[in-house]
């Protein structure tokens, strides 16, 4: 999963960056006495009988012998790392028996029931609450799924991340199920998940979809979207392509991106080569308006034949085509990883109580290189384009923990202190990808890749075969070389921050530092130096304020929190038209700025003078060797 960073969805048009959908299948023989005969279990939703913005929902497993089950909603869903419990989305949950009648039900959690006499159960009932309408920020630990996990329930407009409308019995996800959908016969209907069949009501107002899955799993991992919708179909290759886009103003449709997806795609299946063997993939591409009832968090969540991603409607066509690329790449990689490379925890996933594996720095990381390098390596960008973007994902990392081990902060990433340096997974994790990348093409003089090193994995393992989480960097270095593991063991595994100098030298690149004009809000280039605190509701200064002359002489200090710019209170909602509103300062203007500095108040009252940013920027080398220009040749394929 990409997600975007908030601030950038509010200042700049591009993403950065949140997966899913990781896991594979686990054999489990259910226990005799909680077995439900019927198999497959049947659900339905009905798009035409939606009340108070909720759709109703049944559940009939078949007849237990049992005569107690517990149902859950999942607490957590694969790839978004972060407690989304969809459970309390869920109203008015009635257990049916045979006769019509209640049977006693009782909520142990936020997503887990106990049926009573479940021998008796013919089906569950209950209705959906969708997630968007109650989104109050955009990023992890918001206290709700984020936005491309989510769910939304309009008159023109559902998105059916099916984890968020149904649940599982515990010892039955892996039977088989059906699933009916019913919605008006005027609605375009997607879904990755394979049409059965569909049947047209008497009057012809509604239509019923059936499909199937062979397991929870595979209910789970391929999303739907129904309503107004503008789809195009089209082959990239021996890949059908479906992009389906929900605009709710009108603003884009699909035929304006599909020459961008297009592309995009095209020069992904040549940098995979044989590795790619999806037949179809799916983008549903919801426009969000950016409203109090809207998604605020933009980015994608990735399945293993689609992806689902949500962006700013506002954007221009420009704006939306490079958000697309950066966000769309990242979800496709991820056939690389962890589709086809994962650990057990990720095979074995427990929705309810996960354990998560040490290496996120290769499900997130290495996938966010792939997404940054395939660019470049394809034509798609130029040389300074693919450093530039290098360069800003050193600056951001640096305004996260670069001490801290990967493999410890990926393990426990529900927890603080490491849940709130998960977006250094995009960050100093692509770097991580890049930095071996660059060593394995030194190491091999050219003849092998981080990206070959994947491929080696995936024919070992595969998508129903996973590596051992505690074993994995020895099988690496023993695939690879003695650098590459001592590389994972300093800086992945140990809390040594990285000397990427060390590795731009490999391929004749140099770090130079610069000082150039520059606005209030940049410290030279696209280094923003405000970031936003969601827990807060706050903007602050990061440290690449002390790289902006003008606010260095002012005093600002990393983390100052800015309370009011002048005298009008700033908070993340506002932070669009405030903090976009410093582009139009002028020199010699009067200005005002409250801040909080470790609880104390501090004012700045001050006339603009010129400000200057100091910017380090990456270089090819004049004075590059040879061999140096080599490895970058056969890195950049240039």
């Amino acid at each position: 999963m990409k997600i975007k960073k908030i601030l950038l969805v509010l200042i700049l048009p591009v993403l950065f960056t949140l997966i899913a959908s990781l896991s594979g299948c686990v054999s489990v023989t259910p226990r005799k006495n909680d077995l439900a005969i019927n198999n497959p279990i049947e659900t339905t939703l009905d798009l035409t009988a939606v009340v108070g913005d909720k759709v109703p929902v049944t559940i009939n497993p078949g007849r237990f012998t049992a005569e107690s089950v517990t149902y859950r909603l999942p607490r957590v869903i694969q790839g978004t790392y972060s407690i989304s419990d969809f459970g309390k989305y869920i109203d008015d949950l009635k257990a049916i028996d045979y006769q019509g009648n209640e049977l006693s039900v009782t909520k142990l959690d936020e997503n887990t029931w106990s049926i009573a006499k479940a021998s008796k159960l013919d089906k569950l009932i209950y209705y959906v609450n969708d997630t968007f309408d109650t989104e109050t920020s955009g990023g992890i630990g918001g206290g709700h799924p984020v936005s491309p996990s989510g769910t939304n329930i309009e008159t023109d407009n559902f998105v059916l991340n099916l984890h968020g409308f149904i649940g599982y019995f515990d010892s039955l996800k892996n039977n088989q199920y059906t699933l009916d959908v019913t919605s008006p016969s005027h609605f375009v209907r997607t879904s990755s998940l394979k049409n059965k069949g569909t049947k047209i009501s008497a009057d012809g107002q509604y239509l019923t979809d059936s499909y199937f899955a062979t397991r929870y799993f595979d209910i789970i991992d391929n999303p739907m979207m129904y309503g107004k919708l503008d789809v195009e179909e089209f082959m990239v290759g021996n890949i059908k392509i479906g992009l389906s886009v929900y605009s709710p103003n009108k603003v884009h449709t699909a035929a304006n991106q599909k020459e961008t997806v297009y592309k995009m795609m095209q020069a992904q299946k040549q940098y995979l080569g044989d590795l790619n063997s999806t037949n179809r993939y799916d983008i549903y591409l919801y426009l969000s308006e950016e409203n109090e009832t809207s998604p605020k968090g933009m980015g994608a969540l990735e399945h293993h034949t689609s992806t689902v991603v949500v962006l700013p409607e506002s954007s221009s066509n420009e704006e939306l085509a490079e958000s697309i690329i950066d966000v769309v790449a990242h979800e496709f990689f991820h056939i690389v990883s962890p589709l086809s490379v994962h650990s057990e925890d990720v095979h074995y996933f427990d929705y309810n109580n996960p354990t998560f594996s040490k290496h996120l720095w290769m499900y997130e990381g290495v996938t966010e290189y792939f997404a940054q390098h395939f660019q470049v390596y394809e034509g798609l960008i130029d040389n300074t384009t693919f450093y530039n973007t290098v360069m800003s994902k050193i600056n951001n990392s640096k305004n996260l923990n670069d001490a801290l081990s990967f493999t410890e902060m990926s393990e426990n990433v529900l927890e603080e202190p490491y849940a709130s340096q998960y977006y250094n997974v995009y960050m100093k994790g692509a770097l991580i990808g890049m930095c071996m990348d660059i060593l394995i093409r030194k190491e091999s003089n050219g003849n092998r890749s981080l990206l070959s090193l994947m491929k080696e994995l995936s024919a070992k393992y595969g998508r129903n075969k996973p590596f051992m989480d505690d074993k994995f960097i020895d099988e690496i270095t023993a695939m690879t070389y003695p650098s590459i593991g001592n590389f994972l063991k300093t800086h992945v595994e140990g809390n040594v921050p990285i000397d990427y100098s060390k590795y731009f030298a490999m391929v004749g690149l140099a770090l130079v530092e610069s000082e150039t004009p520059t606005n209030y809000i940049f410290a030279g280039g696209q280094n923003i130096i405000f970031d936003a605190d969601e827990e807060k509701n706050a903007m602050f200064f990061t440290r690449m304020a002390l790289n902006n002359s003008f606010w260095k002489t002012q005093g600002v200090q990393a983390g100052d929190i800015i309370k009011k710019v002048n005298e009008v209170e700033l908070n993340i909602a506002n932070a669009q038209q405030i903090i976009g509103g410093m582009y139009a300062w002028k020199e010699g203007q009067d200005v005002s700025l409250e801040l909080e500095r470790n609880g104390n108040p501090v004012l700045i009252k001050t006339k603009l003078t010129k400000a200057y940013g100091k910017s380090v920027s990456l270089i090819e080398n004049d004075k590059a060797t040879i061999e140096q220009k080599e490895v970058r040749k056969v890195w950049l394929n240039k």
